[in-house]
């Protein structure tokens, strides 16, 4: 029986998706070590690759600051209609 190819995911959600996957299939310790340690390994690298997106992100967000601080912008405050 061949095994199923995994697609990579492409967004972030679809990265903590799998991300959640991997740690469900993971807790459930009903597979084999070879598998465990291939999907620890996809695991680190999802990890990885979302710490990048959101660092990214953050940087975006700091750009887009009026002032060009490093500090989180405050919350708008709700205008009445």
């Amino acid at each position: 029986m061949a095994a199923k190819k995994q697609t990579v995911p492409d967004t972030f959600e679809e990265r903590m998706a799998r991300l959640e996957a991997i740690v469900l299939r993971l807790e459930a310790s009903d597979i084999p070590l070879e598998e465990s340690v291939k999907l620890f390994c996809e695991g680190r690298q999802l990890v990885k690759d979302c710490r990048a997106q959101l660092a990214d992100a953050q940087q975006k967000i700091f750009v887009l600051a009026e002032d060009g601080s490093k500090e989180p912008l405050p919350p708008e405050k709700e205008s009445s209609f």
